[in-house]
């Protein structure tokens, strides 16, 4: 019997499943797919945009090389100065597009320079061939071509069914997307709203290309992109949801509603590729029924807008790993699992309102409209494009961790860079916890030495400590607790044990 079950081997699943490989527990993987490639992994379907906060979680478990190689991306920055550089993207807003510029890089919390950028443009199949090299190194098995049909559950284990066969774990985890089978196999409630449009990708012959023009297009009847992939578009079509997705769309389809929402005659002599989406927004109530757990889209589905889908997945898997990782090595203290509801739900309902209030605003309508001149208004503005970055960025996210915390606590913990060089990120690799002890007496080595094989304890001064003079950072780079210039001992214990359970000694 393995540890954990993960069903989905998409950049969640196998995220999650590297995280608890790391910490040396058994995975096994199921896809439904029988192949790993696809033309809508591959660019230009494919293509995705990694925030900010995803590509540091790579970098920090030693894969943003491998990441960057794969998806055609030089490095960038400049890491070794002690000034922050503005980002290279922003993105836009609504189809509104942002000037990187207009970000103000100082009102941005806690920010250091790092290797890791503040973005990357990938597809999904490099996402997913860095991660399925790193969970093969790491031991954990992918079989493919499985569809799980039932699941049965005991208060000690759960068995996933597909076919004739039987895979018996510990602890589930559905991570196969927005028509996840786990969730209702297990019964999750999943609630939400219902759509306003259906929305097309497309990869098309375009006989008339010049008739379309590139970018992000709002027009009063909808809204179309063309990007400099050739023959690929897409498009928003305010019909509220209608279209029938149990069929594909037809070429006579798609040119219609291309021309009614580019309000041109162009012509698809040819389309080789189409899908369509809608804007319904759904979210679980819960992420966790006893040994049953979700992440990615199996727990929330919203529209693509904004592009915070993957990134929202991964940002659950990198908050479940550890926490499941430490349950089942039996060390984790108690309710800390129910701590990964606790912390993303939030973050889910927060993405979900954050894709709704683009539909508002894009509808074509006149009261709609009328509202889009004064946001385009508002995101010409310095504060305008900070807000929008610090929210797609993973720069504003901060969990709460108790009603006194310090104000760095339950924020993602800056790249600090010690004397040395050594820098925080490089301390991560191995999936443990980071005691940074500042203190030139190494006020905490005695206290740490009870949770090393969860935690790492480094001593000595950091080029920029931010004024502390201790952080406990969690596996997923989030601060637990920060200590003044003389950091208390106790608080520092309250603090390991609150995350890391009792000390080993």
């Amino acid at each position: 019997m393995h540890d954990v079950v993960i069903v989905g081997a998409g950049p969640v699943g196998l995220f999650l499943a590297c995280e608890l490989g790391l910490a040396g527990c058994s995975v096994l993987v199921l896809e439904r797919e029988p192949e790993p490639g696809s033309p809508w992994k591959a660019d230009p379907l494919g293509m995705r945009g990694l925030s900010a906060a995803s590509v540091e979680a790579f970098y920090r478990r030693g894969m943003l090389h491998a990441l960057l190689t794969a998806s055609g991306v030089p490095s960038g920055g400049n890491p070794d100065t002690d000034e922050p550089s503005p980002p290279r993207g922003v993105g836009h807003f609504a189809g509104m597009m942002l000037d990187p510029a207009k970000v103000d890089v100082a009102a941005l919390p806690f920010r250091l320079p790092s290797p890791a950028m503040d973005g990357v443009m990938t597809n999904l199949e490099a996402v997913e061939a860095v991660l399925s090299e790193w969970a093969a190194k790491l031991g954990v098995e992918v079989r493919r071509g499985v569809t799980v049909s039932a699941i049965a559950r005991t208060d000690e284990s759960v068995v996933a069914r597909a076919g004739e066969h039987e895979y018996a774990a510990r602890w589930l985890v559905g991570c196969d997307g927005g028509r996840s089978a786990v969730r209702g196999l297990a019964g999750f409630d999943f609630v939400g709203t219902e759509p306003q449009f259906t929305g097309y990708v497309v990869l098309a012959t375009i006989a008339d290309p010049e008739k379309l023009r590139p970018g992000f297009n709002l027009t009063p009847t909808g809204m179309y992109l063309r990007t400099a992939a050739e023959g690929y578009i897409g498009m928003l079509d305010f019909d509220g949801g209608t279209f029938d997705r149990s069929r594909p769309p037809t070429r006579d389809h798609l040119q219609a509603v291309l021309r009614r929402v580019s309000g041109t005659d162009v012509t698809l002599s040819d389309v080789h590729l189409a899908s369509s989406f809608t804007d319904r927004a759904m979210q679980t109530t819960t992420y966790r029924q006893g040994r049953v757990l979700l992440a990615g889209d199996a727990a929330h589905i919203h529209s693509p807008l904004g592009a915070q889908g993957l990134n929202l997945g991964l940002g659950d898997a990198l908050n479940l790993g550890w926490k499941l990782a430490a349950t089942v090595q039996g060390y984790a203290p108690d309710g800390l699992l129910d701590t990964y509801t606790r912390e993303r739900h939030p973050i889910g309902a927060w993405v979900l309102d954050w894709t709704r209030a683009q539909a508002a605003v894009m509808r074509p309508d006149p009261h709609a409209q009328a509202i889009q001149g004064v946001v385009r208004d508002l995101l010409g503005t310095r504060d305008g494009t900070t807000y929008v970055f610090e929210k797609t960025s993973g720069s504003s996210l901060r969990y709460d961790l108790g009603s006194e915390q310090q104000s760095l606590v339950g924020r993602n913990a800056p790249d600090l860079r010690l004397e040395d060089g050594t820098r925080l990120g490089e301390l991560m690799r191995d999936g443990r916890g980071v005691a940074l002890d500042f203190s030139t007496d190494r006020r905490l080595h005695d206290s740490a030495r009870g949770w090393e094989s969860r935690m790492r304890y480094v001593a000595g001064p950091a080029r920029n400590d931010l004024g502390f003079g201790a952080l406990l950072v969690r596996p997923d780079g989030i601060v637990a607790w920060a200590g003044d210039r003389a950091p208390d001992r106790d608080a520092f214990e309250r603090a390991a044990g609150h995350w890391f359970g009792s000390p080993a000694i």
